[in-house]
């Protein structure tokens, strides 16, 4: 796929804006392996963390409504529960997902029947994918610009017609892997095109946003960029989702053109990937249970953080929080080891750790 390595040329301005990206996710990237110290437990809470909050923004960014709250409820309880919605099973198929590229992804290979088969996990409980699950798409999947009555009134982007599919994911993976291989390329840019290729021929009828996220997470992963499953990349995306798709049209406008120009998507890509990076490496610093912890959660480390000691009540009357949620925050700053219990029963009381 020549044409893969040829849109790679940039001009002089935007070459240094890319690798200047480059250079201060790598230089990060060296600090977390210098100082990525986090307990095992740590480090177990923060993945469990971004398992739900990934899974939630991946499935919100293709229209789906369930909050983190909601995702984390549902996966708490995933193997006694049916899962009756569509959001719900498009959850639960991401999530087991990128579980299993968290823990496995050092087997793993990037390959056609790898790309077919995380589709085809992703969609596994969904009940109306049945039919085009881990195949390429049937059908014409083009991206539409319709009316508020749902009436058609332009093409936004038109993909590879399915025919041509086959042949070209065959030709992007061979050529990614050789690149990656030969490591003449960073492998940030040949990740980021590759992603944005992938987008563009959009292979299978549906899923292809979310398939893109999790095999992002896994070349992230093999390309030593370790702290992915601790910072969830797919909720930067979300919390940037104008940019995403402004970024990715831009992009598109110019695929399969003579002046093909990825631009766009490449600075986007890299910018979330510095983000992401950055809020690792602040993982690494004091204030990290930060980045552990919801909104009412937060509210009573700070809380607690302004009181030598403090009981259940204190909370429920100063905070306004109901009693279950105070003892399912406590136990959870108990299990962090962030503070003690002092006393038994009516007596029971609180403090931080020092």
């Amino acid at each position: 796929m020549p044409k893969f390595t040829k849109r790679l040329s940039f001009n002089p301005e935007i070459t240094h804006k890319i690798y200047g990206l480059i250079s201060q996710i790598d230089e990060l990237k060296g600090q977390w392996k210098m100082g990525a110290n986090l307990s095992p437990q740590t480090l177990g809470m923060l993945k469990r963390s971004v398992i739900v909050t990934s899974s939630g923004a991946s499935t919100r960014i293709e229209g789906a409504r369930l909050t983190d709250e909601q995702v984390a409820k549902l996966l708490k309880g995933l193997k006694i529960q049916k899962l009756i919605t569509r959001d719900e099973q498009e959850v639960a198929g991401y999530a087991e997902l990128l579980t299993n590229v968290f823990d496995s992804y050092k087997k793993l290979v990037l390959s056609e029947s790898t790309v077919k088969h995380f589709h085809s996990e992703l969609l596994k409980y969904s009940e109306k994918d049945t039919r085009h699950r881990g195949e390429y798409k049937f059908g014409n999947n083009r991206v539409e610009a319709k009316d508020a009555n749902g009436n058609l009134i332009g093409i936004l982007f038109d993909p590879t017609p399915p025919h041509l599919v086959g042949k070209e994911m065959s030709e992007l993976l061979e050529t990614v892997q050789d690149l990656l291989s030969r490591k003449e390329i960073h492998p940030l840019i040949i990740i980021g095109n590759f992603i944005f290729e992938f987008l563009s021929i959009h292979p299978f009828q549906d899923g292809n946003g979310r398939t893109s996220r999790v095999l992002t997470n896994l070349l992230l992963l093999k390309n030593s960029y370790e702290y992915m499953p601790y910072i969830s990349h797919e909720k930067i995306i979300e919390d940037n989702k104008n940019e995403y798709y402004i970024a990715l049209n831009k992009s598109q406008k110019t695929w399969k053109t003579e002046n093909e120009d990825i631009s766009p998507w490449l600075l986007f890509f890299l910018t979330i990937l510095l983000k992401q990076t950055q809020m690792a490496i602040s993982l690494l610093s004091k204030e990290s249970i930060e980045h552990l912890l919801s909104e009412k959660q937060m509210a009573v480390w700070h809380y607690m953080n302004e009181h030598e000691i403090i009981t259940p009540k204190n909370l429920r009357d100063d905070l306004k929080i109901v009693g279950p949620t105070v003892a399912q925050i406590l136990n959870k700053l108990l299990e962090m080891k962030k503070i003690e219990r002092l006393g038994k029963g009516r007596a029971t009381r609180y403090k931080i750790i020092k």
